[in-house]
């Protein structure tokens, strides 16, 4: 085998085919790693536009074997190994030559189209210079082509939607030179190993044994090893003396995480965790033969190490105050605050800075990510910011103002009070962060009550419910009906409200307040011990303008309890406003799919109005035409531009194959409501029902009764009867039914999957007894082995799809499509047939061990 690092242009140029064989996995990567490529790209081309000179991002290798080579046709390459990251990179540029195309760069569109694409001399196959496997490679073509189909719901379609938004996205501020930088970052300046097998391997046993390998060293395993190297006299006793108790106090990944907070507190500040060894290793070169200045490295590092455990576990800090705010970061979570705090208790260390003023500095730092999260505000950048602030801190003024300037700069985006209290009223909190960060918001509001009682959180099990419940029945939308506007349902007031936090509240009776009326509600919430529960048992009524006066008073509150940012905040421009969020979900959607304005509005805490405006005056929104009115038809005034020369929306729509009936209504079953956008974005989306333990019926008999009265109440007696049949099937295969522990107790049935050593557990689908649903749960199935795989996926959806009553979109293949619970009633039989397959399908992936 042959190695060269070059650049991914020089990889594929020339008449050339890589095959990706039978043998590899379909492509996988999701959002997050996508994510993670195309932020490296955004450095390096802020590097080449600022001037300075950009070093090759190093990308990882693909593994090639040479294939067999046809009289005046291309030559084959089978890829070994790496697939996932080359097939990416062409989605990248099939996506930025449609941009240029779009852009009306028809050149520029052709030249990459030729240039990296394509074998333009060349058909049918032969054609493509990446040849996915069988599985993915309709969608793939469909891409290249720019058929209508391109972008469906599978893994290659989500890729390439994705970077049709981040061009979209960046040229809106960027323009023309800021596509054409990345261009050339993409061409020349990602670095690729090309590892080459000779003639004779055998490729399959290459693939194990790449994909089979024991656990690599890790970063500071590598700095441990360079330092002790050069500490061939003293390295016994500084190891046993200052870095083993370290490493055993932090444990490793923590290490890690010190090694690299120790470069950015030094100046680092633009090293990636990937990069750690590398970039000490460099600053500590030039100390070798020098052990006593080693040693002083070691021993800086250690007392570190230890400020940095106050930080991850603060009861030890002997600060009051301190100790307080560093537990509420902590219960927080997450690590993007820690290189400012690790300064800021270098800074206590040092005598420069008081615990007080540390601890007045971090309230700031608390309020600035709360309010972020209330508003919504993107985290992107956010990382950045906090990496940058030790260096950024103005030093002629204490702590906590330093800070809190540092932090106001307009760049920075600190919302203001007018902000807070219009995204309290609008936005859908309960779809903001982290679960655990909405509940450290409830519970902090919760305590500004000042009870003299107060509620021992860390004992008592609270979660968020809802108020006016997430699946309400009826009479719920009786009562909204009242005070929905023209042209708005009930429906719609309803997924307006449902979410925000003055819907919100904490309780530890999820199961009794479920989704009954509200005068039941009442006399639960008037018996809790939280303040916040007493007052919303005080109300006569829960509608629009009761959801709307508590968000009024819990703004009054957060903007008391969270400062805002000092001077006149930066004014919300239309892209806080959700213009940006409304664009990236329009271009998530798949093809074959469309939504309404009152979705898209749900979804950025606006009014189905002011969207069908900004949508109808726009000339470049990509995905407008799968916006429709409530009832599924065309707006009369959506008009595309002149210039654009597109067909009507409809015919796009159906190109793309979306269904209509006779009176020009979309299909109800390609439609995603906001919760699917929300979960196209990437956004942690809560279920109905939240995680459940995955055991026997037996184990919770209370849940399993109420399912059963809950679909003998709700549903007709065939269909109770034919639910009841397919769940006893289900168990006589072995399986086990669980019970979803939230406003409607649903049922899941489920399998234990996976290998002995990574066990987990599997189910196809959930079904509601009251709202009359089942859901097929794709977006579960696709992160959990043997349905990771996109082919299994669509096959369950295919065999379900046979069944009378059953019409899941192949767009949805991501998502949680459902069909009525009614077709039980008649074809219990058939789907018991279906989950049969569904077991026989885990039980060979678990027999052959994958």
């Amino acid at each position: 085998m042959r190695a060269q690092e070059i650049s991914f242009l020089k990889l594929v140029q020339g008449e050339k085919q890589f095959q990706v064989p039978l043998y590899q996995r379909t492509y996988s990567w999701g959002r997050s790693q996508l994510k993670r490529i195309w932020e490296d790209v955004l450095e390096l081309v802020e590097q080449q536009e600022s001037g300075k000179k950009a070093a090759p991002h190093f990308l990882g290798s693909v593994v090639l074997a040479p294939g067999q080579i046809q009289a005046g046709g291309v030559q084959r390459w089978l890829v070994v190994d790496g697939q996932q990251r080359l097939t990416t990179l062409m989605l990248a540029f099939t996506a930025l030559s449609h941009h240029l195309k779009q852009a009306g760069d028809l050149r520029a569109a052709d030249r990459i189209h030729r240039q990296i694409l394509v074998n333009e001399f060349h058909e049918g196959l032969d054609h493509y210079r990446l040849l996915p496997t069988q599985a993915d490679r309709d969608a793939y073509t469909a891409c290249v082509k720019d058929r209508a189909e391109a972008g469906g719901g599978d893994n290659i379609g989500t890729a390439y939607r994705y970077f049709l938004g981040a061009l979209a996205e960046g040229a809106e501020t960027g323009g023309e030179q800021w596509t054409a930088t990345v261009e050339t970052v993409l061409k020349d300046l990602l670095s690729i190993v090309e590892i080459t097998a000779e003639s004779g391997d055998n490729v399959y046993r290459i693939f194990e044994s790449i994909n089979n390998t024991g656990v690599g060293l890790s970063q500071s395993d590598l700095l441990r090893n360079y330092v002790f190297m050069l500490l061939p006299r003293r390295g016994e006793r500084v190891y046993r003396e200052l870095w083993l108790p370290m490493q055993q106090s932090l444990g490793p990944k923590r290490l890690e995480l010190l090694v690299w907070l120790d470069l950015v507190l030094r100046g680092h500040h633009k090293t990636r965790q990937s990069e750690i060894y590398r970039e000490q290793q460099k600053r500590l070169h030039p100390l070798a033969g020098d052990e006593d200045a080693l040693q002083h490295e070691v021993a800086q590092l250690a007392e570190r190490g230890r400020r940095l455990m106050l930080i991850l576990e603060p009861s030890r800090v002997p600060s009051a105050p301190l100790r307080a705010v560093l537990e509420r970061l902590a219960a927080w979570g997450g690590q993007t605050h820690f290189p400012l705090a690790l300064h800021l208790l270098d800074g206590v260390e040092s005598g420069q800075t008081s615990p007080e003023e540390a601890a007045q500095a971090l309230t700031y730092v608390e309020s600035y990510l709360v309010r972020r999260l209330i508003c919504q505000t993107p985290t992107s950048g956010l990382n950045r910011i906090f990496i940058d602030a030790p260096k950024d801190l103005e030093t002629d003024r204490p702590a906590p103002e330093a800070v809190r300037r540092f932090l106001s700069a307009p760049r920075r985006r600190w919302p203001g009070d007018d902000e807070l209290r219009e995204a309290i009223r609008t936005k859908r909190f309960y779809w903001s962060g982290r679960p655990p960060q909405r509940s450290f918001i409830l519970r902090r509001l919760e305590e500004s009550y000042g009870s003299s009682e107060p509620v021992d959180f860390d004992k008592a099990a609270l979660s968020v419910e809802h108020v006016m419940p997430q699946r309400p029945p009826q009479a719920w939308f009786d009562l909204l009906a009242e005070e929905s506007e023209e042209q708005q349902t009930p429906q719609e007031l309803h997924e307006q409200l449902v979410h925000t936090l003055g819907n919100l509240t904490l309780t530890g009776e999820n199961a009794k307040l479920s989704n009954h009326p509200f005068d039941r509600k009442q006399q639960i919430l008037d018996a809790s011990a939280l303040r916040m529960n007493q007052e919303i048992a005080d109300s006569d009524r829960w509608g629009k303008r009761e959801v709307l006066a508590r968000a009024e008073r819990l703004a009054d509150r957060a903007a008391d309890l969270w400062p805002g940012p000092v001077g006149t905040p930066a004014p919300a421009t239309d892209e806080s406003a959700g213009w940006t969020e409304l664009r990236a979900a329009l271009v998530a959607m798949p093809a074959g799919t469309w939504t309404t304005y009152g979705e898209v509005a749900a979804l950025i805490g606006s009014h189905p109005v002011p969207v069908g405006r900004y949508l109808g005056g726009s000339r470049s929104v990509i995905g407008a035409h799968r916006v429709l009115m409530a009832d599924g038809k065309v707006s009369p005034d959506f008009r595309w531009s002149e210039e654009n020369g597109l067909p009507a929306p409809r015919e796009i729509l159906a190109s793309e194959g979306v269904p209509f009936d006779r009176y020009d209504r979309a299909d109800e079953s390609h439609r995603l409501s906001t919760a699917d956008l929300a979960r196209l974005l990437g956004r942690d989306v809560p279920e109905t029902d939240p995680a459940f333990d995955p055991l026997p019926d037996s184990s919770d008999s209370g849940a399993a009764e109420r399912f059963r009265a809950l679909l003998r109440e709700h549903q007709d007696p065939e269909v109770a009867a034919g639910v009841e049949e397919a769940l006893s099937f289900w168990r006589a295969q072995g399986g086990h039914l669980a019970y979803g522990r939230h406003e409607e107790t649903s049922c899941f049935p489920t399998l234990e999957a996976g290998t002995s050593s990574r066990p987990h557990t599997i189910w196809p689908m959930a079904v509601y007894p009251v709202v009359g649903s089942v859901e097929v749960v794709f977006q579960y199935l696709k992160d959990r082995s043997p349905f990771d795989d996109s082919e299994q996926r669509r096959a369950l959806l295919h065999r379900l799809n046979r069944i009378d009553g059953i019409d899941l979109p192949e767009a949805k293949l991501g998502l949680r499509p459902s069909f009525p619970i009614d077709v039980f009633a008649k074809h219990a039989e058939e789907i018991c047939k279906v989950l049969d397959w569904f077991v026989m399908t885990v039980a060979l992936h678990v027999a052959r061990g994958d």
